[in-house]
Formats: C-alpha cells, structure tokens, sequence
C-alpha cells in the first residue's frame, strides 16, 4: 500500500513509490484505463529521472521522455514551471522544470484504496444488475 505523501512537521516528504504512482497513472485514465505493466513501465521510467526530488530540470529529457511527461501533465501527474535568470552580459536566460504534483497522485492513488477490487477490474455499475433484469422489467409494463 502507499504511504501517505505528506510533509511531516520534523523531515522530508515520505518517497514516492513505483506502486503509488503506478495507481495514479491508472487512475489517471478513464476506467478503460492504461494496463497496468505499461502504467508501471512508465512509474519506474519517470522515477529514475526524479529518484528522491520532486523537481527536474528539462534538459535532462530526450524528446521521447519529454513526449511521456507531457502525457502525464495533461493527466494532472506532473507540472511545469520555468526560472528566468540574467546572466552577466545582460541576457535573460529561463531554465524550465518538471515538478511531480504529490497531492494530485495521493488524491487519485486515495481514490482506488476505498475499493480496491472495484479500482482493479475498472468499476461499472452495469456489471452489478442481473442479466435477465432488462427482461424482467420489459414484463412489468
């Protein structure tokens, strides 16, 4: 299970787990969803660009990596944000960042803890009525 992602008074944010961000990458995504060995694949992927930070500089990504980490901010994932600095001859210069959104990935990883069994097979509320209902019901009118 994963641990609660919070910022405790005395230390640094608990780790993020390749299992936790796995959930939230399934979450992520309508119930269809993603499968779960290529959620995982892409958890592992994005950690070992972030290992224990939860800020990365862009330059380190290959267009491919930068292709996933756009899929994950438009899921909710990941952020961007830049810096712009003034180097001596007067140039500005911006330097951009990817930034993991911890409270985004706790909230969709939440989301599957309270049914995991639902979460699991991607939860429809079809599947819960008896095939012969719609038979049944057509008999009543």
């Amino acid at each position: 299970m994963c641990a609660r992602m919070t910022k405790k008074a005395e230390g640094p944010a608990d780790s993020l787990t390749v299992d936790c961000l796995t959930r939230a990458i399934i979450n992520s995504y309508d119930r269809t969803g993603m499968p779960e060995e290529q959620a995982k694949h892409m958890a592992r992927h994005v950690l070992n660009f972030f290992g224990y930070s939860d800020r990365i500089i862009d330059n380190v990504l290959e267009p491919e990596d930068r292709d996933a980490f756009y899929m994950l901010e438009d899921s909710g994932l990941l952020t961007t944000e830049r810096e712009e600095t003034t180097l001596y001859d007067g140039r500005e210069w911006r330097i951009h960042y990817w930034l993991l959104r911890r409270t985004k990935i706790q909230d969709l990883v939440a989301a599957c803890s309270q049914n995991d069994e639902d979460c699991a097979r991607g939860f429809n509320v079809y599947d819960e009525i008896p095939e012969d209902f719609w038979d049944m019901r057509s008999k009543d009118e």
